[in-house]
C-alpha cells in the first residue's frame, strides 16, 4: 500500500538529507543504535516470557558491491505494521509542524536530538531504502521509500523476526566508500565499538583447496569489542587493564597518575572514566592539542574530545562519559544547551577537584611531580575570568618557599605562619635568580617566609585572587618589614641626607618618580621599585605584548649603609653618578637601561678620573 508523507514531513526529509548531517558517517551509527535498541526491547520481553522463540542477538552487516547495497539486519524485537506506520511512516510525527515554523525564525541546523528522526539519515547515502521486518507470532512485512514523497508498506512472506534494512548507496564518489568491507569496518570501531551485542560483517574468505584451486567462502567476523572496560566493575579491573587501555585510546606511553571510575545512577546515569596524565603530552602546549572527553551514550560515541565538557583548568584530563540519558543525536552545537550534559560538566569538574585534593593529602611527592607539569595551567585557571574559578582551585595551587624550597600550599603557608596577616611573595624567572635578588638578604635575616612566583602568570592570579582566607597577598617588596625603631631610624636619615635625595631626583627628572632610602637592602646600594601595583616581574611580561603603550612610574631605592652612600655623602658630582645608579638599579632587575652608550663612557669616566 502506496502513502504519501505529510507536507511537514516531507519537508523535514529534504532538511535532514540535504542540510542537517554535515557527517554523513553516522548514517551507520543511527541504525546500529536502533537495532541495538529493538535487541534491548526482546531482551525485556524475554525476561517476562513474551518470547519463547530464537532468542539469538546479533547485529549483521553485508556489503554487496555488485547490487551496490549495503545491509543491516538484526535479530531484535521487529515491528508489526502499526509500528511500521508510526515509526518510518510519518517522521517526527510529534511537533514537526511547530518546529519547522520554528526554523523560519531562527538560524538553526539541528533537529536530530529534538525530534528522533536518525533512521532517515539512511537517505544521506541512499537513494532508496527497503525494511523488511516481522515480530514474533505476528505477520512479515515490507516498507519501501525512496525518501522523497512517499512510501510503501506491504505484507511479505519468508521474513525473519527482526529487521533487515536494505540501503541502495548513491552513485558518485562521495557515496562509493560505503561499499568497501574496510570503510565499514572503521566506522563501527570509531562509533559502536561497545555496543554489546555482537555487530558481524560478512567477508569473502579465499581458501586453497585440492589442485590449489581457490575456494571461496563467506564467514562472520565480529568487529566490536561489546564489553566496554568502564561499564565493569571496579574490583574486576586490573591497574594493567586501565593502563592498556589509556595508552591504546589516548597515545600516552607514561602510565597515568591516577584513574577516576564512577558510576552514578538515580536521578542521572552515568559512567565516567578519566585519567589525570602525570605528564604532560607532546602536543599539550600546541595548536593541534585537543581537550575535552569522549560522549558516550549506552556504549555509542556521540562525539570525540568534546571541550565543553572540561574547564580549560583541567584540560590535561583524559577520558569518556556514557551515559543512556543522552540523545544519541544531540549535535555538537546543541550540547551546552542540554541539560543533561550541563550536570555531567559539573559532576566532572567535581570528581576531578576531589581525586587532585585526595592525591595533594594522600601522595604528595605525586602531587607535586604532577603539578610541575600542570600547575601553570591550574594558575591560569584562577586568573581567567575574572577570578570566577579561585574557590574550585584556590586549594589546588600550589608555591616553592624560601625555607628549604619545598612546595606549600596556602593553607600550609597559613598554618606556618601563625603570626602574619599577609601571605608574602616575591616574583622572578627562577627561583636562582630569586634568590640573587638584594632583598633576599634582608628576609634571611628577619627569617621570613616567601612564596616564590616563577610563572609568568602568578602575580596576575594572585591580584585577582586578592586574598587567601582573609589573608591578603603582598609582596614583599613593598611589605612592611621595619620595626619602629628602624624606621624612627630610617626617617632622621631620610631628613639629614634630603639635600642629597632633592639632587639626585632632579639629575633623573623625567625618568623617575622620586628617590628614598631603605632599610630594605643589605649588602647592595640601590634598587628600583615600580610606584603602582604592577610590579618589576610584570612589567617585564606586558613589555612583550603587542601594542604596549602603559608608562609604569619608578622610585629608585638606596641603600643608607652602604659604603656608596658614604661616598655620595663627600661628592661634588651627585649629579654626574645619578644615572650609574639609576642603571645599576635597572640592570640588577634585569631590565634594559635607556642608554647603554651614556652608560659605558660615564663608568669610563668615573674609572679614569679615579686613577688620575
Amino acid at each position: 500500500m502506496k502513502k504519501e508523507f505529510k507536507t511537514e514531513s516531507k519537508q523535514l526529509l529534504n532538511l535532514m538529507i540535504n542540510s542537517i548531517y554535515s557527517n554523513k558517517d553516522i548514517f551507520l551509527r543511527e541504525l546500529i543504535s536502533n537495532a541495538s535498541d529493538a535487541l534491548d526491547k526482546k531482551e525485556f520481553f524475554k525476561i517476562q516470557s513474551k518470547i519463547v522463540g530464537d532468542t539469538t542477538n546479533s547485529i549483521v552487516i553485508d556489503v554487496d558491491t555488485e547490487e551496490k547495497t549495503l545491509i543491516i539486519t538484526d535479530t531484535g524485537i521487529g515491528m508489526n505494521y502499526e509500528e511500521l506506520e508510526q515509526n518510518l511512516g510519518t517522521i517526527a510525527h510529534s511537533g514537526s509542524k511547530e518546529f519547522l515554523e520554528e526554523l523560519e525564525e531562527k538560524d538553526t541546523n539541528d533537529i536530530i536530538g529534538q525530534f528522533g528522526v536518525g533512521f532517515y539519515s539512511s537517505f544521506i547515502v541512499a537513494d532508496a531504502v527497503e525494511v523488511y521486518t516481522k515480530k514474533e507470532d505476528d505477520k512479515g512485512y515490507k516498507w519501501t521509500s525512496n525518501g522523497i514523497d512517499s512510501y510503501e508498506i506491504n505484507e511479505e512472506e519468508n521474513v525473519e523476526v527482526g529487521t533487515k534494512i536494505i540501503l541502495h548507496i548513491k552513485s558518485g564518489d562521495d557515496f562509493k566508500q560505503y561499499l568497501d568491507i574496510n570503510v565499514i569496518e572503521g566506522l563501527i570501531k570509531k562509533h559502536s565499538d561497545y555496543v554489546k551485542y555482537p555487530i558481524q560483517i560478512l567477508k569473502e574468505v579465499t581458501t586453497t583447496g585440492e589442485d590449489d584451486k581457490e575456494i571461496v567462502n563467506f564467514e562472520l567476523t565480529t568487529i566490536n569489542s561489546q564489553i566496554a572496560i568502564w561499564k565493569k566493575a571496579k574490583q574486576d579491573i586490573k591497574k594493567e587493564e586501565y593502563e592498556e587501555f589509556y595508552r591504546n585510546s589516548y597515545y600516552d606511553f607514561n602510565p597515568p597518575m591516577s584513574v577516576i571510575h564512577s558510576k552514578s545512577e538515580g536521578k542521572m546515569n552515568m559512567d565516567m572514566l578519566v585519567y589525570l596524565p602525570a605528564k604532560k603530552s607532546f602536543d599539550y602546549q600546541t595548536p593541534t592539542f585537543k581537550k575535552g572527553l569522549d560522549l558516550y551514550c549506552k556504549g555509542i560515541l556521540i562525539d570525540s574530545n568534546v571541550e565543553y565538557l572540561l574547564p580549560d583548568y583541567y584540560n590535561f584530563a583524559k577520558g569518556l562519559i556514557d551515559s543512556e540519558d543522552l540523545s544519541l543525536n544531540i549535535s555538537r552545537e546543541m550540547l551546552q544547551q542540554d541539560h543533561v550534559v550541563e550536570k555531567i560538566k559539573k559532576t566532572v569538574k567535581s570528581k576531578i577537584k576531589k581525586e587532585l585534593l585526595k592525591i595533594q593529602s594522600k601522595k604528595r611527592e605525586e602531587y607535586e611531580l604532577f603539578y610541575e607539569e600542570f600547575g601553570r595551567t591550574l594558575m591560569f585557571g584562577v586568573y581567567d575570568n575574572y577570578g570566577e574559578n579561585v574557590e574550585e582551585l584556590k586549594n589546588l595551587i600550589m608555591f616553592k618557599t624560601s625555607k628549604e624550597d619545598k612546595y606549600s600550599t596556602l593553607a600550609e603557608y597559613i598554618i606556618n605562619n601563625p603570626e602574619q596577616k599577609e601571605i608574602y611573595y616575591i616574583a622572578g624567572e627562577s627561583i636562582d635568580k630569586i634568590k640573587q635578588m638584594p632583598i633576599m638578604e634582608k628576609i634571611k635575616d628577619k627569617n621570613i617566609e616567601v612564596l616564590y612566583f616563577t610563572n609568568d602568570v602568578d602575580e596576575f592570579a594572585i591580584q585577582v585572587m586578592n586574598n587567601y582566607e582573609e589573608h591578603e597577598f603582598k609582596s614583599i617588596l613593598t611589605a612592611d618589614l621595619d620595626t619602629k625603631e628602624e624606621k624612627e631610624e630610617m626617617e632622621k636619615l631620610s631628613e639629614d641626607n634630603k639635600d642629597i635625595l632633592t639632587t639626585i631626583k632632579n639629575a633623573l627628572d623625567g625618568k623617575i618618580k622620586d628617590v628614598r632610602l631603605t632599610n630594605k637592602l643589605e649588602n647592595v646600594a640601590v634598587c628600583i621599585v615600580n610606584d603602582n601595583d604592577i610590579s618589576i616581574e610584570q612589567e617585564k611580561i606586558l613589555a612583550q605584548m603587542p601594542n604596549n603603550d602603559f608608562n609604569i612610574e619608578k622610585i629608585l631605592e638606596i641603600n643608607p649603609k652602604h659604603v656608596l652612600f658614604k661616598t655620595l655623602e663627600k661628592s661634588n658630582n651627585i649629579e654626574k653618578y645619578a644615572q650609574l645608579l639609576l642603571d645599576q638599579a635597572m640592570l640588577i632587575e634585569g631590565l634594559t637601561i635607556d642608554n647603554p652608550v651614556e652608560h659605558a663612557r660615564l663608568l669610563n669616566d668615573l674609572i679614569i678620573s679615579n686613577e688620575q
